[in-house]
């Protein structure tokens, strides 16, 4: 197989995680743009992405831990611009080291030993980082979260997962109709939203609706992440993927609302 298609084949899902860690698209991305660059100058480089997802990984953490890519010209002025800026405020006021070993071995599934490797630290560090993520998640303000789920047994564990983390649901609905309905009533805080549901209707386009009214965080829910992440269009901010664990859901909810409102499909 070609370099190209091994790296191909995992661009996908560094795209997502490069976008949970920054709670942005464009930055995300913009950071997956700068580890391929940096592929084609350095030979040694070149040849780690090709050896597999966690050294292609590694290699964007050296890019990540090298300092914030200038993404002004591509995120452009008026509210964009602002929002990255934003972004970028956060990002430098922390060192979310705790949060890059919890989205890799949550939402990224890597093993101890992986994560270690692929930030560069020893295996305790990454047990230590992940045990101070899990305690920041128990002091985060609560919010109220809207389900949008079309299979009751995914949407209860869900609703129970939530209650646990302390939030409020705000409603749980199965069809775009009925999020719309809830929404007229109570704003959500927070989105979880399924891509597929029940009247054959889009968890995209009831997310559009939710957004023309307010600008919450969304987490979107899928069986097939990569059909997400094409580059082709808007995508979302934070994906997760059926069948899930629930400490991916846990972190990205987490993480969408540590960024707070961090337009998921922009």
């Amino acid at each position: 197989m070609s370099l190209g298609a091994k790296v191909a084949t995992n661009l996908p899902y560094l795209r997502r995680y490069a976008r949970a860690l920054t709670g942005s698209q464009s930055t995300g991305d913009a950071f997956v743009r700068a580890t391929l660059e940096a592929a084609l100058a350095d030979g040694e480089l070149r040849a780690l992405i090709g050896e597999g997802r966690p050294q292609l990984y590694h290699a964007f953490h050296r890019v990540w831990s090298s300092g914030f890519v200038d993404i002004g010209e591509r995120a452009g002025g008026g509210v964009a611009g602002l929002h990255e800026a934003a972004v970028q405020e956060r990002l430098a006021a922390i060192t979310p080291l705790n949060r890059q070993a919890l989205l890799l071995t949550t939402l990224e599934d890597f093993s101890t030993p992986e994560a270690a490797m692929i930030m560069g630290v020893d295996e305790a560090a990454i047990e230590d980082f992940v045990r101070e993520a899990v305690a920041e998640i128990d002091l985060e303000s609560a919010t109220s979260v809207l389900i949008i789920e079309d299979e009751p047994l995914i949407s209860m564990q869900l609703e129970d997962l939530v209650r646990s983390l302390g939030h409020d649901v705000c409603g749980m609905a199965a069809t775009r109709t009925q999020a719309r309905a809830i929404v007229a009533d109570h704003t959500p805080g927070l989105v979880l939203a399924d891509i597929q549901l029940a009247d054959g209707s889009s968890g995209l386009d009831a997310v559009d609706d939710i957004l023309a009214i307010a600008d919450v965080p969304v987490i979107f829910i899928t069986a097939y992440p990569e059909r997400l992440l094409t580059g082709d269009r808007p995508e979302p901010t934070y994906l997760v993927t059926k069948p899930f664990q629930e400490a991916t859901v846990r972190a990205a909810i987490s993480q969408a609302l540590f960024f707070g409102s961090s337009q998921p499909l922009a």
